[in-house]
């Protein structure tokens, strides 16, 4: 099994993706953290952003972003399985 980890810049919880943590982390096959910087301050200064096992996953709004995040699980995690 591919373990799951999702991290959030605060700063970017702020701006609106709270919405998409508080989802993600009551769902027990996902890690959830949350960091004062994930260093992708351009990505998270313009859009709403989720870092998946490493990768940033961007949108243009929160609702966009919880998909965007579950497709990039599917496809690019799990899709190899």
């Amino acid at each position: 099994m591919i373990t799951v980890n999702i991290a959030f810049c605060v700063k970017n919880l702020a701006k609106g993706s709270e919405k998409v943590r508080k989802k993600l982390i009551t769902d027990p096959d996902f890690n959830v953290a949350e960091y004062g910087c994930t260093s992708f301050c351009g990505l998270c200064r313009n859009y709403y952003v989720a870092i998946v096992n490493g990768k940033p996953v961007k949108a243009d709004s929160p609702d966009e972003l919880l998909d965007n995040i579950y497709n990039y699980v599917d496809e690019e995690l799990f899709d190899g399985i």
